[in-house]
């Protein structure tokens, strides 16, 4: 198992249609998700920025990865988030959450 880690802005008008959104994510994004081995999901807010965390339990990350971001329900879910959100200036090419590094973990 892989924990990975990711942070964004969240536009400030934009917070509260981020939580509508979320607080009823698309049964199929879920599904897609769960199918491509990712697991205890979640995302946090402070101050502007939001935190990602999730668990991916499978055996080829990149393989589940393109098959997420191939998904169509998983697109339109995309493109209805990503007017919430700002991307961090300094994320690598190719990413909109910018990848974080892991320091500590306490199993």
């Amino acid at each position: 198992m892989q924990r990975y880690g990711s942070v964004i802005h969240v536009k400030p008008e934009m917070l509260e249609e981020y939580k509508r959104l979320h607080a009823a994510v698309w049964p199929d994004v879920l599904k897609r998700m769960k199918e491509s081995h990712i697991q205890n999901y979640s995302i946090y807010y402070k101050d502007g920025w939001l935190f990602s965390y999730f668990e991916y339990n499978g055996d080829d990350y990149e393989k589940d990865m393109a098959l997420i971001a191939s998904d169509e329900t998983t697109q339109r879910w995309w493109d209805v988030c990503k007017p919430c959100q700002q991307p961090l200036a300094t994320r690598r090419e190719g990413e909109w959450w910018a990848d974080m590094e892991e320091v500590f973990h306490l199993d």
